[in-house]
């Protein structure tokens, strides 16, 4: 049977790339999101606050790809907006599940968007891997919540996979672009100590994650999708710098100012992760983009 995917979040950075090789390669795609879009791609509308789908959304979709939740680092850590970022996520795996479990659908893989944030903050550099426990800050606390509602799917005898995502690295937009734009004005420096751990990963690298994860079906449970190795932030500054032929010439951006401006959302900045890929490369992923001068090369050296 041909496989049909169903993208939640499809207009963010990974769902965007992650349809284009679809349909490269062929496949069906569906988007799934707040509003109809125009253009190639069927696409169907859910509300998750109000907890509706549009009907015959997966009729006959194979795998669904859930990729949607509000940004982490799209705004401040108000109250507010950390129970949104809570919510977004938890809400719209529930709707998901209520819809799978009604039956009368072809879904036999749901394959969701999780987090490195599973970890926490609390490991210095340790080797991170899927067995390691969950942390207990704001973010691990989510992603742990969101990762139990997605292995609810498992007991409807779907297959599920969980990608606990990296550092993305693209020319699109993300962490790469807000730290190319500083380095350009000669404004660019560390951040913190500069020592913490940068578990990175090129954004085609991760959409073959997520495709491989599609295509075989002997994968299931969580991966950590992160590149080969991880760098400190010093490291991956003085890199992009490099590629860039531009100078750092200023200090480590200490802490304190991080945290004035940020609030708490600085911890994703000043604190790091070293957190390995050998499970899925066990498992018969091959990288791309095997280093980060290669990764960085490809985004920041295009014609």
């Amino acid at each position: 049977m041909a496989k049909h995917i169903l993208i939640t979040g499809a207009s963010g950075l990974i769902g965007t790339r992650l349809t284009e090789l679809l349909l490269n390669k062929g496949y069906s795609v569906t988007h799934l999101g707040r509003s109809r879009k125009e253009g190639k791609v069927k696409s169907f509308v859910w509300n998750v606050d109000r907890f509706v789908i549009e009907p015959r959304a997966l009729d006959g979709i194979t795998t669904i790809i859930h990729l949607a939740g509000a940004g982490v680092s799209d705004k401040r850590w108000t109250t507010s907006y950390k129970e949104e970022i809570y919510a977004s996520r938890i809400q719209s795996t529930s709707l998901l599940f209520e819809e799978l479990k009604k039956g009368h659908h072809q879904v036999a893989s749901f394959i969701s968007a999780s987090a490195i944030g599973y970890y926490g903050f609390t490991h210095d550099n340790e080797m991170l891997t899927e067995e390691t426990a969950p942390g207990h800050d704001f973010l691990a606390e989510v992603t742990r919540a969101w990762e139990e509602k997605v292995d609810q799917v498992n007991s409807l005898g779907v297959r599920v996979c969980k990608m606990r995502i990296g550092i993305v690295l693209s020319d699109q937009g993300g962490a790469l672009k807000q730290m190319v734009t500083p380095i350009k004005l000669f404004a660019g420096a560390p951040l913190g100590s500069g020592n913490q751990q940068v578990s990175w990963i090129h954004l085609d690298d991760l959409c073959g994650m997520f495709i491989n994860a599609i295509e075989d079906e002997e994968l299931s449970g969580a991966y950590n999708a992160t590149g080969p190795y991880s760098v400190s932030n010093r490291e991956l500054t003085e890199a992009i710098a490099n590629v860039l032929h531009k100078p750092l010439i200023l200090p480590n951006i200490p802490q304190f100012a991080l945290k004035i401006l940020l609030g708490e959302m600085a911890d994703i900045v000043v604190n790091g992760s070293n957190v390995s890929s050998q499970k899925i490369q066990q498992a018969g992923f091959q990288f791309k983009f095997k280093d980060l001068n290669s990764a960085l090369k490809d985004l920041l050296q295009r014609d």
